[in-house]
This record gives C-alpha cells, sequence and structure tokens, in this order.
C-alpha cells in the first residue's frame, strides 16, 4: 500500500492513500506526442479536474488511468482493491433498452441474468423450469442486491425505469450513463466531459452530486463554474507536458498565468542568444578556419532546443457584421406555439432592439429552441404575430449540427468552389481562414464524420463568422469547446456590434456575454429579466421543478428548507430589477451628453466621414438603450403595482 504526503500552505502534513501513480507515461498518434514523459500520482478522496486545450490528451490520460489505453512507455499502479468506474464523453447508442435494462448492464453478469429474469416474468409463456434457473444463479451471485441497488439508483436519479432509450433526449441519455456508472459504487469515479447535453437545473444537480461522492474524482469538463465547486487540484495537460496544481480552478488560473510569463521571458533570452550564435557561425572564412568547435556543437543543440520548443497554436476569430441594422429587430405581440396538447409558449410579448444580447434560460425540451424557430422563421406560430425590421440579417449556430455533412472535407463545407473566401471584404485562403481555428493541413482536408466534436464545433463557428450578419442567433455554441476557446468566443460577443439571442447552458459564458434573459418557467410562460444568470440567481431565481430541496434530496442529503412562492420570487426580481434602472438609466444619460458633446464641438467636423458616422451611430444606439430603460421601468412599475 503506497501513501502520498501533501504540505498545505498552513505547513500541516497530510498522508493519504493513492490510488493511482503514473511514472514517465508517453503516449503518441503518429509523429504527435500527446503525453511526453509525464508523471502523476492521485490520493484517495481527491477531485482532479483534467484541463487542458482541445486535443492536447484530456481523455487520452482519462483512459490510460482506467487502463483502456496503454501507453507507448512508462508505468501506472493502481490500487489493488479499489473499483474504477467511467462516464464517456460521448452518449450511450439510443437502441431499444429500457432505461432498467442500459443501468443494471454496468455490473455485466448479473446485470444480464437481473434483464433475463425481468424479461421471463413479464413473458406468461415463460416455463417454470427456466425462471427458475435464472433465480438459482442470481441467488448464488447475490445478485438480488444488486438488482435493489440498480432500482435504488433509478429512483435516486429520477429515470423512466420503462423507458426506451430510444425514446429518451439527449439530457436523459446522459442522466442514464451517469446512473449506469455510479451504480456500480465506484471508489475511483471518472467523469469525461459529464455536463455535455445537460441543461443548467442538472448541471447543478450534478455538481452537488460530486461534491457529496465519498471515493476520489478525476473529471474532464469546460464548464468553468463546475470545475470551481467541485476541484480541490488542476491537472493541466499543455502541449504533451502535465503540470498538477494543488489549488482550486480560479487560484490556478492566475498562477498558470504566471507561468507563461516567466516561460515567454525565458523563450526571449534563448532566442537572442542563439540568433547571436548564429550570427557567429555564418561569419567569413577566416573566422570559421579559428572556430571553436565545442561552440559549434553548443549551437547544434541550441537549434535542437529551439526545434523540440513546445508551441501553442493561438485561436484568432473575427465576426463581420455587416450592414447596420434598423432599431426594430423583431416584435412579438401575444404569441402561441403548442404541439398538440402540449403548450411551449404563451401570450408572449417581446421587443428585441439594436444591439440587445438575449440569452435563452430554461431546461431541456421547455420550448427555447422552438422560440428561436419562431424569431427566424422556420416554424410558424399558432397565434400571435411576428414582426421582423427591416436590413435584418441573419447567421444561426445549430445546436445538433444539421448542417454539417461527415462525407464532405472541412475546407469543403466552408469554400463550395475555389480556393478563396471573403472575409470583412478581404479575400483570403481557405486554408489560411481555417488555420485561425486551429485546423491544420491534414485537418482542414479531413472528412467531417472523423472530427472531434471540439472541431466541428470550431467548423460551424468558421461558417458562422464568414457570414456578414447584424443578427447572430446561437444555440448551445460552447459544448465541446475547450475553456481558451469559450474566452475567446466570449470577447467576440462582447465586441459584436450586431444583435445576439443565445441559447447556452454555460452559466460563466451566460454571466460574460449577455445583458438580458428570457426565463421560461413552465406551462408556456417567459419572463424577461434584465442581467446576467447570476443576477438572476441573486434575485431569487430557480427553475420551476427543479428547487434545491428536490436536488438535495436526490443527491441523498437532508431536505433543505423550503422555497419560497413563485410569486415571492417574482416580486423579489422585480424589486431588485427596479432598484438597479436609475443607476443605469444615470449611466446612459452620461455617456449621451458625453457623445453629443463631441459631436458639437468645432474638432469633430474635421475627422473623416466615416469616423463621424460611427460617432452617430454610437449616439444613436446609446439613446435606443436610454429609450428601453426607460420603457423597462414603465412596465416594471406596472407589473410591481398588480402583484
Amino acid at each position: 500500500m503506497l501513501f502520498a504526503v501533501r504540505r498545505p500552505s498552513r505547513g500541516i502534513m497530510i498522508i493519504l492513500m493513492l490510488v493511482t501513480s503514473l511514472q514517465n507515461i508517453s503516449v503518441s498518434y503518429g509523429n504527435n506526442a500527446v503525453l511526453n514523459n509525464v508523471n502523476l500520482s492521485i490520493s484517495s478522496g481527491e477531485r482532479c479536474c483534467i484541463t487542458g486545450y482541445n486535443a492536447s490528451g484530456k481523455s487520452t490520460l482519462l483512459k490510460v488511468i482506467n487502463g483502456t489505453v496503454l501507453p507507448d512507455e512508462g508505468k501506472i499502479w493502481r490500487q489493488d482493491k479499489l473499483s474504477f468506474s467511467t462516464l464517456d464523453q460521448s452518449l450511450p447508442d439510443a437502441a431499444d433498452k429500457t432505461v432498467y435494462q442500459a443501468v443494471a448492464a454496468g455490473f455485466s453478469e448479473i446485470g444480464y441474468l437481473l434483464n433475463q429474469y425481468k424479461g421471463l416474468t413479464a413473458d406468461a409463456a415463460t416455463a417454470p423450469e427456466e425462471l427458475l434457473a435464472v433465480q438459482n444463479k442470481l441467488d448464488a451471485l447475490d445478485g438480488w442486491a444488486v438488482g435493489y441497488r440498480v432500482e435504488a439508483m433509478i429512483d435516486r436519479l429520477e429515470l423512466p425505469a420503462e423507458k426506451k432509450l430510444s425514446e429518451l433526449s439527449g439530457g436523459w441519455l446522459k442522466r442514464m450513463a451517469i446512473a449506469r456508472s455510479l451504480v456500480v459504487d465506484p471508489d475511483v469515479w471518472l467523469l469525461d466531459e459529464p455536463t455535455n447535453h445537460l441543461d443548467i437545473p442538472t448541471i447543478e444537480w450534478l455538481q452537488q452530486l460530486l461534491l457529496e461522492f465519498s471515493g476520489t474524482v478525476i473529471f474532464i469538463s469546460h464548464d468553468r463554474e463546475l470545475m470551481q465547486a467541485v476541484a480541490t487540484s488542476v491537472i493541466d495537460i499543455d502541449r504533451g507536458a502535465l503540470t498538477r496544481w494543488d489549488t482550486d480552478y480560479a487560484s490556478f488560473l492566475q498562477r498558470r498565468e504566471h507561468q507563461l510569463a516567466v516561460e515567454s521571458e525565458q523563450d526571449k533570452k534563448f532566442d537572442q542568444k542563439l540568433k547571436a550564435e548564429e550570427v557567429w557561425i555564418r561569419q567569413g572564412i577566416k573566422a570559421r578556419r579559428t572556430r571553436n568547435e565545442g561552440r559549434v556543437r553548443a549551437l547544434q543543440s541550441l537549434r535542437e532546443d529551439r526545434r523540440q520548443r513546445r508551441s501553442i497554436a493561438q485561436l484568432k476569430l473575427e465576426v463581420d457584421s455587416g450592414e447596420r441594422s434598423g432599431k426594430a429587430i423583431k416584435e412579438c405581440i401575444d404569441v402561441n406555439y403548442q404541439i398538440n396538447d402540449q403548450v411551449l409558449i404563451r401570450d408572449f410579448d417581446l421587443i428585441i432592439q439594436r444591439g440587445d444580447r438575449i440569452g435563452l434560460l430554461g431546461p431541456n425540451g421547455i420550448g427555447k429552441s422552438t422560440l428561436l424557430g419562431l424569431l427566424l422563421g422556420t416554424l410558424s406560430p399558432s397565434g400571435g404575430t411576428i414582426r421582423t425590421g427591416t436590413k435584418l440579417t441573419t447567421a444561426y449556430f445549430d445546436q445538433i449540427r444539421k448542417t454539417l455533412d461527415p462525407e464532405i472535407r472541412a475546407l469543403d463545407f466552408l469554400c463550395d468552389s475555389g480556393d478563396f473566401i471573403e472575409i470583412n471584404g478581404k479575400s483570403i485562403h481557405v486554408l489560411a481562414y481555417l488555420k485561425r481555428f486551429l485546423f491544420k493541413g491534414d485537418d482542414a482536408r479531413a472528412l467531417i464524420g472523423t472530427l472531434s466534436g471540439g472541431q466541428q464545433n470550431r467548423l460551424l463557428l468558421a461558417r458562422l463568422f464568414m457570414v456578414p450578419a447584424n443578427l447572430l442567433v446561437m444555440d448551445e455554441p460552447t459544448n465541446d469547446l475547450d475553456v481558451e476557446t469559450l474566452e475567446l468566443l466570449e470577447e467576440l460577443m462582447v465586441e459584436y456590434k450586431g444583435t445576439i439571442l443565445m441559447v447556452s447552458h454555460d452559466r460563466s459564458f451566460l454571466d460574460n456575454v449577455v445583458s438580458s434573459l428570457l426565463v421560461f418557467e413552465g406551462d408556456g410562460r417567459i419572463c424577461e429579466y434584465v442581467g446576467n444568470y447570476q443576477d438572476w440567481k441573486d434575485s431569487g431565481g430557480v427553475f420551476e421543478g427543479h428547487a434545491e430541496s428536490k436536488v438535495s434530496t436526490v443527491a441523498g442529503t437532508p431536505e433543505a428548507k423550503r422555497q419560497p412562492s413563485a410569486k415571492t420570487r417574482q416580486q423579489r426580481r422585480l424589486n431588485k430589477e427596479l432598484a438597479g434602472l436609475p443607476a443605469l438609466i444615470e449611466q446612459a444619460e452620461a455617456r449621451i451628453a458625453s457623445l453629443e458633446a463631441a459631436v458639437t464641438d468645432s474638432s469633430f467636423f474635421k475627422l473623416d466621414q466615416d469616423d463621424q458616422l460611427k460617432q452617430y451611430h454610437m449616439l444613436d444606439d446609446e439613446r435606443d438603450i436610454l429609450s428601453s430603460l426607460y420603457h423597462r421601468w414603465e412596465v416594471l412599475e406596472d407589473q410591481q403595482a398588480d402583484a
């Protein structure tokens, strides 16, 4: 039995039992060294988060730990009597199995017998001796106890036991996969992108489940909120190297930033020395005759070190916001939409104005994508009117990648004919454009069906940003993207001059990008809220049917305190938003006063016409913002009076 020693910042020595140890592990795919001579030790009770760029080797490391990938070099040690269970990144096949059958399959032989027993008992024509034989096998293997565990896990995760997988949405399939990996009661739980396909209520439920898990957790995620809440240490994979940081995620970001700055400074000094040596070696014939052979060998070593230096590609994002749209983008008047007897949208009114950045918030299946379809015109309302503004050009990011043909090459997806595309009025070669999105030559020419989920999402972003558009409609743009790409996408969205409509279950992304929310409250009701996700939560916002008490009970903790009523929560939201509006109005008025002073100054008329127009447009935008704030104030006061 091996032990690890940890010395936290307070100097206290903690001795922990080692779960697994990796020594000098290397894994390569072709010429690409995914893991290069890495070392890692993980102790019992830790919650380790693996982070890094897409295709940096995160999933490979997880597979090395659980033994499904053998390293090219190095040694792996695992504690003998510990059980490992893995939640894969991809969804399970939507087969013709029931949820019970799929969860029970986590126990292999016993699971097979349990499923066989259920099938035989449901069949009236079953022979008694056949049923007895299965019962005897289950008795011998203590299979009934396993059966109780399967049923308890299905109840705990509120899964529909008799529903077939083919009838489940992506979110419910993921939930079933969580149950199957957890029902075996593992000592070490490995999770690869566990939040993919989950809505925010389920992500928060999973977050609580991970915090309460008594064993060791090793997980890969791009959800920054989840990483910060759960991780006790961070394992960063960067260009083949592995670094462990015994800290939370926020502290890891700060320390890694410092490390990269130090590394950059060292690289500069190295390059200066190499440059000086290259100048020396290229001196005249006389100098070469008298050169120091030791110095020559040292130069050759410097060249090799420079060649081996780990380098990182930089994602470059830019978007063409196209022609400026009219002031009003969309107007919804008493809009209703229902499928058979199910009402998804009820009596919905909304005005979307130029420059709005609106997030759609709610559980899976509640109608968010339906509302986008209505606003895009791909669906027709059951009742009411939707009006579209002038000069509107739209680019749509598709959640389920309908536009991707797996049988065509990535570059052909962007460029039907020829080799050049036009971005922001400039002609650029399609391979150079794809390089901005981290596609190398081989990847750019690969069939789309062979690309990873992150690569497919980057390809969709590349296509999206090719289109001059003043309205971006984005349905789950953050799936499968690494954190660095997410942060760059956030910056781009904030700087974008057009209008944004967005569905996302990434809480940090919503906090950093949107300025208002459309919250789906159930029964077709949609409430507009000024602010981001955290503002909504702080004001008492909860998803109907997903109260914290329900999450805690499912996760096995004591029932939480009773939640305030929907009416009380609504009143709190109104009060908070109304209290914050005067400050926003005051800020808008100050910006308008500053811009008005600028455009009336004599120096303004010495500017180029384009610069003058830009200032006028900024002034128009600020006046529109002020007008919408006053309108919102009137609406909120009316709602407060009626409450």
